[in-house]
């Protein structure tokens, strides 16, 4: 039997309730769905825009080892979804042995990825040279925003979304993914040669603004020595907001599909080990 838990783990300038329409759609499906905030971000979209200092300070890994902690009060590993950053956070949970498989979604590139398109600079210049220092929880503006996230839709759209979800983001989280090339112990850094880590799957849009998917690409083609499956699949016309733009349903259901596809795949072959050894074991016997 597969797992029944699903955690979601959203990204930068997100909240859980990013999550909202997966959410409901995973429970409908029978699903036990968790999507917990980063730490210091336990308030609603309005307080977190008000006081966003409470998380300015977090770090990559302190996220993970808050997912981790869920994770690991679990009854059963579970299949891990991330958006963005969150996307970064599952391949790190991987890494550490746990969920029964992930899926990447516009992920932020796991250290080794040096790929850096304009259209991604143009989101993350901002933040990375402001004078100020660092560890604050910066905004983007509405027009920031529809250029990241909802460029396709129109302003009227993306600046309702923006109302909905949007809130600073911190900028700690940003400068370590995006310089974590530059530090030798950067907090990005993921064992890529790990043979027996769950499934992956990285998820890219097409029109993605902020992490294109050249740059998934890159980051897929760090697993290209780990035996480990690693897939890659692309939405044509989604931009970085797949997981709540329209259509995100089919992204939905092809993530949640591949991952029941590789539980059966893994039963199976835990299946086909047991038969193995119970050969094994009879042969022995007749053999004594």
């Amino acid at each position: 039997m597969g797992t029944n838990n699903i955690v979601l783990v959203h990204g930068l300038w997100m909240t859980p309730l990013s999550w909202e329409y997966w959410a409901h759609h995973y429970t409908e499906r029978g699903y036990c769905v968790y999507a917990p905030s980063w730490p210091g971000m336990e308030r609603d979209v309005r307080a977190l825009r008000r006081e966003p200092q409470s998380y300015a300070h977090v770090g990559i890994r302190q996220i993970v080892d808050r997912y981790e902690q869920l994770v690991l009060e679990l009854e059963s590993p579970p299949i891990l979804i991330g958006h963005c950053i969150g996307g970064l956070v599952v391949q790190a949970l991987l890494d550490r042995g746990l969920g029964a498989c992930g899926v990447a979604i516009a992920s932020a590139p796991v250290k080794g990825v040096w790929t850096l398109p304009c259209s991604t600079l143009r989101v993350i210049t901002p933040q990375l040279i402001n004078p100020r220092n660092n560890h604050r929880a910066v905004p983007l503006t509405p027009a920031q925003f529809h250029y990241a996230f909802m460029h396709t839709a129109s302003p009227e759209e993306s600046f309702r979304m923006f109302q909905r979800y949007a809130v600073p983001g911190a900028d700690h989280v940003l400068f370590q993914a995006e310089l974590a090339n530059f530090n030798p112990f950067a907090e990005t850094t993921v064992n890529v040669r790990r043979n027996n880590r769950a499934p992956l799957l990285l998820v890219a849009g097409a029109q993605d603004h902020v992490i294109p998917p050249r740059i998934v690409r890159a980051n897929r083609k760090l697993y290209r020595h780990s035996s480990a499956i690693t897939e890659y699949r692309e939405f044509a016309d989604r931009t970085h907001f797949i997981i709540g733009q329209s259509g995100w349903q089919e992204v939905a259901n092809y993530s949640l599909d591949w991952a029941r596809d590789q539980e059966l795949i893994v039963e199976r072959e835990q299946k086909r080990i047991a038969r193995q050894v119970r050969m094994l074991q009879d042969r022995t016997r007749q053999v004594a």
